[in-house]
């Protein structure tokens, strides 16, 4: 696509760099060749009567704005985040993590930096980091990358379902921010006519970077009361925006009442993206949502936590939300 052709059609995450469609498709064809095992968010194996559950992922894009800033102290946080946030979809306790920083050339700061946010990550998780690796790849990596791996542990029985049904009420949590996804978008439209260090139009942080690299929530601490509740299935809003409900199974979700978008995504659609486009690319402020079977049952979930009921599933295969459907 040409800069012209962009512009027409306004800023997207595609003509940013990335594909969600050729990502996932790729990702299909991984799976296939390899195999999967039970579990939707996490790897689930069957230890006898317990599961054990490992999830993995990255930090992505968002360590090019710490690049930019020269912090790396709250990246480790996201890595953390990004993998038990996984594991709690799936009703699973993280327990233990560890650390893959591959490096073009090592760096004792910016390590340091980085253990900071992984020791901090791990305190607010509950979770133990229980060993990593670094590797000096210059060859390979520009800068730096940062990844990980999360394990946790069920009883069988307090796995979620996974998938909700016509008549559930859903349950949403506020995000703090923009997480670890869709940074290949926000950096465009950050660095459009500005930069990291441009001051942040709408207040609580001194900088455009500031708000892109707000570290991403752990929710570990809504697994007691979702298992309490009886949560049917949970849906962790990351890369693909709001289509991770999904995930929950093919019907339609009508989300009438969703946490409010922090100011940071205004700032980013202000570069020229569309509605449809940030939806389906941010969490727009609901990091974390969870389908409840009953709606009393839900108002106590909601009351209980500091999340709210956003809406409801029904029969189709849409999303509906800020009269979007997607």
């Amino acid at each position: 696509m040409s800069e012209d052709e962009n512009d027409e059609e306004g800023l997207t995450y595609s003509g940013a760099g990335v594909d969600i469609a050729d990502s996932e498709a790729a990702t299909a064809a991984l799976v296939s060749a390899v195999g999967q095992s039970d579990g939707d968010y996490a790897g689930l194996l069957d230890i006898g009567e317990r599961y054990l559950a490992l999830a993995t992922d990255g930090v992505g894009t968002k360590l090019l704005v710490a690049e930019a800033l020269g912090d790396y102290s709250t990246v480790g946080i996201d890595c953390i985040a990004m993998n038990a946030n996984d594991l709690i979809a799936a009703g699973v306790e993280p327990v233990a993590f560890v650390d893959y920083l591959a490096v073009d050339e090592p760096d004792e700061a910016t390590a340091e930096q980085v253990g900071e946010g992984l020791s901090a990550g791990a305190e607010t998780a509950g979770i133990a980091l229980v060993g990593g690796e670094t590797a000096v790849m210059p060859e390979v990596v520009r800068g730096l990358d940062l990844a990980g791996t999360c394990a946790g542990l069920a009883p069988k029985e307090a796995i979620f379902e996974g998938e909700a049904k016509p008549g559930d009420t859903l349950v949403g949590w506020p995000s703090s921010g923009i997480h670890s996804n869709g940074l290949t978008l926000a950096r465009e439209a950050a660095t459009r006519e500005g930069g990291y260090d441009e001051e942040f139009p709408y207040g609580g942080y001194e900088t455009v970077g500031e708000a892109l690299l707000e570290p991403t929530r752990i929710y570990t601490d809504l697994l007691v009361p979702m298992r309490a509740h009886g949560v049917r299935g949970a849906a962790h809003v990351t890369g693909g925006g709001w289509t991770n409900l999904d995930r929950l199974g093919d019907f339609t979700y009508v989300i009438d009442d969703p946490c409010p978008a922090q100011p940071v995504f205004e700032f980013v659609q202000s570069a020229g993206v569309s509605d449809e486009e940030m939806h389906r690319t941010f969490n727009m402020g609901t990091g974390f949502v969870a389908a409840v079977p009953d709606d009393g049952t839900a108002k106590a979930l909601a009351s209980d936590t500091d999340g709210r009921v956003i809406g409801r599933v029904e029969e189709g295969d849409e999303i509906a939300i800020r009269g979007l459907t997607l």
